[in-house]
Order: C-alpha cells, then structure tokens, then sequence
C-alpha cells in the first residue's frame, strides 16, 4: 500500500502586545502613511520579556495538537523552523520537545530564514511517508524584535514576531504533499543577514537588508518557485485554488500576483495585522485561512517563501485530513 502524509492539525500564537504604526512613529522618523504604502503593514505582534522563539512555537503545538487529538507522547520528530533561536544551542525544538512532554520525539531546528517553515515541512514529510515516523511537529517560529535596530526605519517597521504550527501524519489514503521545490543562492547572502546571535542588542547583531535588492528577488523567485511546484505537480496555475505565501509585503506579492497572471484574492494576506513574522508566517496565514474558511478538502494550495540565504521553497498541498 502506498504510504502519504497529510496535515491533520494546526495552531498559532501571536504575542498579546501589539505595536502600530502610530506607535512607531513615536519611535522613528517614519509615518502610517509612509508604511502601509510601502508594505502594507498596519500592526504587528512584539513578545513579552519572557518570551522567546520556543515558548511561542510551544504554544502554537500544543493548539495543534490539541485539534489533531494526538499527546505529546505519540509525536516521533519536531522540527522547528527559526532564524531567532532562544540559544545558539541547544536547538529550540528541544525546548519545546521538553515544554511539550514530547519524550519520544527526535528533535531539530531548520535556519532557512523566512522559508524555514516550507522547508521543515517537507523534510517531516519525506520522513512520514517513507515510514520513518508517523507524527511530525513542524512548527515556524521567530523573534525578530529582538534582532531589529529601532532607530532604522528601513527595517523595524517590517517585522514582527509569532509561531504556528502543524501536525503531520502518515496516511494511507491522502496523498497531502505532491510537490516542493526548495532552493537557495549563497552569492546573495549579503542582501539580508543578521551577523551574531540573537537577544544580545548592542548593534552588532541587528538584521541588515538592502531593500531593492531584496524585493526584486522576492518577486522572482515568488512566481519562479510556485511556477516549478506546480509543474512538478503535474498541475496547471489554474487547477490551484489558494497560494498562502511568506507575508513579507503587500507590494511583493501585488507584484507577483500580476507576474503570474493571477486575481490577488488568489494570495491570503494576512501581513497588514502581524509584519513580517519570517518562519512563522506561512503557518500562521494557513490557521487563519482554514478558520476562515477559505480553504475546504480537496482543494490544491501553493505554501511559497523567500527569505535570507538568499533562500526559497514552495510546496503544493492537497488539502484533507480525511
């Protein structure tokens, strides 16, 4: 019998504090105005002081695994996507292995930056269906406030923090996956880096981002990534019925949307409420499409990021937990 995997559960967590534009401008030379043309950002999420990458994603597991009806003792691998780890060691999936009572699961952090979700996503998807393992925690999550020069508008305005996360589990019967694609481009590792550890804000470790560069690339590889994913599919634009992309910039994904000659209510967009949350927004966008409602089974979705790396992944999904 052929053997798949399927997404049979999903949770978010989005700090309680919320940081608007007006606040920002209280903080930076910059505007409502100059933001939400530029990027499309309304407000976005900042942690507490006890907050960190693997308490958030810890929280948004165990939503997940609370829809997925699984304990914390039947999860074999977690996979956490993070650029912000709380430690350059040990991983933050172990601190959300040990926050969950997950006794049983391998643990591990992807750093792919931004596309780190896509790409921890398919690594428990290649290990499900070859049978390795038969219930993945693959969750995104960053603290970028903690990496961000406040007195850079170029940059602070973007960005905010929060985690989501899924369960993955063997299948039988639903082929969930049917193609990835996942890239990366080393020679353009300068265009958006963080040089040291997060959490240690002496202006040596803040993120660095040449914008121009950086939304130029975006909007390539954007419509570059889905087109292959698609095609690897055997699938056609047109058969796609939801593309959940990184909520990087309202203007990237406008961009994209005309490049690939798609209607923009195509693309969730959920960027004008959280910023840039890097590795968690892919997840986060998907809870709150299926809350939503946009998305019902059968129907054929394309997850697609971009980020430092320069890296890139897409994946196309048919949805089902059945």
């Amino acid at each position: 019998m052929a053997r798949y995997a399927r997404v049979v559960g999903w949770g978010k967590y989005l700090p309680d504090k919320v940081l608007t534009n007006q606040e920002l401008e209280q903080l930076v030379d910059t505007t409502d105005d100059w933001i939400f043309s530029r990027t499309g950002i309304k407000e976005r999420r900042i942690v507490a002081a006890d907050e960190t990458s693997s308490t958030m994603a810890a929280h948004a597991s165990r939503e997940a695994l609370e829809l997925s009806d699984l304990k914390p003792e039947s999860v074999d691998l977690i996979i956490v996507g993070t650029c912000t780890p709380d430690h350059i060691f040990p991983a933050c999936a172990a601190l959300v292995q040990d926050s969950l009572g997950a006794t049983k699961a391998a643990a591990f952090d992807i750093n792919a930056a931004c596309s780190g979700f896509i790409y921890a996503l398919a690594t428990a998807y290649q290990f499900v269906a070859a049978g390795t393992y038969e219930n993945a925690l693959v969750v995104g999550s960053d603290v970028y406030s903690r990496i961000l020069d406040w007195e850079d508008r170029n940059t602070c305005v973007l960005f905010g923090d929060g985690a989501g996360a899924v369960v993955v589990q063997a299948s039988g019967s639903h082929p969930g996956s049917l193609s990835f694609v996942l890239g990366n481009d080393g020679s353009g590792a300068s265009t958006i880096y963080t040089p040291g550890p997060c959490g240690v804000n002496d202006g040596r470790y803040y993120l660095t981002m040449k914008g121009p560069e950086t939304f130029k690339f975006a909007v390539n590889i954007v419509c570059e990534a889905t087109r292959q994913a698609v095609a690897a599919a055997n699938l056609e634009l047109s058969d796609i019925d939801l593309i959940i992309p990184h909520q990087a910039n309202t203007r990237i994904l406008k961009s994209a949307a005309k490049m690939l000659d798609l209607p923009l209510d195509k693309f969730y967009m959920n960027v004008e409420r959280y910023g840039n949350t890097s590795a968690a927004s892919i997840p986060i966008a998907l809870c709150e499409a299926i809350d939503e409602g946009h998305i019902k089974d059968g129907d054929k979705l394309v997850l697609v990021g971009f980020g430092g790396g320069l890296s890139w992944a897409a994946m196309v999904i048919e949805w089902g937990r059945g």
